[in-house]
């Protein structure tokens, strides 16, 4: 190959010229840019750890925060429910009571009707005999003329006697 004949002065000047060069330009770059990349570097590593570590903190802070929400919802919670369970104990203590009030008041209602209608089965009873005896001796006047009121008395007891009416 032409391009590399070092017996040619030619060739032997550029590969000089092309050491000299690429030396220079490695002095610069490890004297002067490398350095700064390496700062550049270095610097972004360091904030890129400050930023993870704040990253964490935060991350801490919120799972503190979420725990402090987790146990204040769960406070208010129980805290709801006891209160739901009083005001439902209340209401049905208010309840019993007012049954117990309605069924003594119903009882009062239920025994005065009974006496009432006691009274008046009582009084028709009683009522019953002087019916059955007026109808009696209109039912034998009429079929037989006159009623002996005596007779028709005792046959009106004995028939209430009988049904146990009386």
């Amino acid at each position: 190959m032409p391009q590399l004949d070092f017996a040619n002065p030619m060739v032997l000047a550029q590969a000089v010229w092309l050491l000299v060069i690429f030396g220079g330009l490695y002095f610069i770059l490890n004297s002067y840019v490398l350095p700064q990349v390496a700062t550049v570097l270095e610097d972004r590593a360091q904030r890129i750890a400050a930023d993870l570590d704040a990253a964490r903190a935060s991350k801490l802070s919120a799972d503190a925060a979420m725990a402090e929400l987790q146990a204040a919802t769960a406070k208010a919670r129980a805290k709801a429910q006891s209160a739901i369970a009083a005001a439902v104990q209340q209401a049905n203590a208010q309840a019993q009571a007012q049954a117990e009030v309605l069924n003594a008041r119903l009882a009062e209602q239920i025994t005065a009707a009974e006496g009432r209608i006691s009274a008046s089965r009582d009084a028709a009873m009683a009522s019953l005999r002087s019916v059955a005896t007026d109808t009696a001796t209109a039912l034998v006047t009429r079929l037989v003329g006159r009623a002996d009121a005596a007779a028709v008395d005792g046959a009106v007891g004995r028939a209430l006697s009988a049904r146990g009416s009386l």
